[in-house]
């Protein structure tokens, strides 16, 4: 696999160690695993960023590590359903506000807009993007915004300190190179590895050190801003497509393992979803003069099942209901999620 062109992509960034590994971690579709040429299409372009993202994940979320190495050891490789993000629609710097740090980078990948879905409860939009050439062996990404308008002055004042000289992890030239992706569909294989990088380093914190007085202000009207200010556009969580969710989880309790005690359903009944809870990192705040270490809520895993429309495809639609449930694994008393 490693002569391939998604898996060259992969060494190049990753190395040799890693992209074996995750190789033999995920399945890939065998339509992505083509013989390395001198180009390299969006669509291996999109999974090795996916297949990256998804290996940041399991080396944040210490429960997800030891659950995909329990499918490996079974001969089990995971199927990535999808990986969440959050922004926040407000200015931010040299960064562009809200989702458009994120969809700059999916469109020219093949990323398409598939629904919008209001989270009122926590004053948040998620949208799902789907790829449009492998809608099914591609993972979604779920990018959700935040609208501080509708928090009082003081949670505004906050956010603004907080994001307002965030940096644009993107130079000129990676901005000419998503240009002319997304014109030729395909990029040569040199300048899609020196891409490659400046992709993954997207999904990351773009903001400066911060004061926990801020975070405190944040945490206590939202703690999905809270959670946007320590980790910044990291994935917040990568989920394994499951054939039968009520045995995984059954099996991840067994093993007394934190996993979520119910199971989101979405109205349709097709779509069903629980969540490990966040792994807990320490981060680094300013307090007077000096710096102190707090710890905070991280990243997580997730556990989807699909089931298939009256059509026969997969039903690969989200669910407002899920997702604000699903949200909740972050906050500090996810325990009783």
């Amino acid at each position: 696999m490693l002569e391939t062109g998604l898996g060259r992509l992969l060494v190049a960034t990753l190395g040799d160690a890693a992209a074996k590994e995750l190789f033999a971690q995920v399945h890939v579709t065998p339509a992505l695993l083509k013989p390395a040429t001198e180009t390299i299409s969006r669509a291996e372009l999109a999974q090795a960023l996916n297949l990256a993202l998804f290996r940041d994940v399991l080396q944040r979320v210490p429960v997800g590590a030891a659950y995909v190495a329990d499918c490996q050891r079974a001969g089990e490789r995971v199927v990535f359903d999808h990986g969440a993000l959050r922004t926040v629609a407000w200015p931010s710097g040299a960064l562009p506000p809200g989702e458009a740090a994120i969809t700059r980078v999916l469109r020219p990948l093949g990323f398409v807009r598939a629904e919008n879905y209001p989270l009122p409860k926590l004053k948040m939009t998620g949208r799902s993007w789907r790829h449009a050439d492998f809608p099914e062996d591609i993972a979604q990404f779920f990018v959700s915004e935040l609208h501080p308008e509708q928090f009082t002055l003081e949670f505004q004042d906050a956010v603004s300190r907080v994001i307002g000289d965030s940096r644009d992890p993107l130079t000129p030239a990676h901005l000419a190179l998503l240009e002319q992706l997304d014109r030729d569909g395909s990029l040569p294989i040199e300048q899609a590895q020196a891409l490659l990088p400046a992709l993954i380093g997207c999904f990351a914190r773009q903001h400066p050190l911060f004061t926990w007085r801020d975070y405190e202000i944040l945490l206590g009207e939202s703690a999905e801003m809270a959670w946007i200010a320590t980790e910044g556009n990291a994935f917040n969580h990568a989920t394994d497509r499951v054939v039968d969710i009520e045995a995984v989880a059954a099996l991840q309790r067994s093993l007394d393992r934190p996993i979520k005690p119910t199971i989101e359903t979405s109205t349709s009944g097709r779509v069903r979803q629980t969540a490990f809870r966040a792994a807990q990192v320490q981060r680094q705040f300013l307090h007077g003069s000096q710096i102190v270490t707090r710890t905070v809520p991280g990243s997580f895993h997730e556990l989807i099942q699909r089931a298939n429309e009256e059509e026969g495809r997969l039903d690969l639609r989200f669910d407002a209901g899920n997702a604000t449930g699903i949200f909740k694994m972050t906050a500090a008393e996810s325990s009783a999620c």
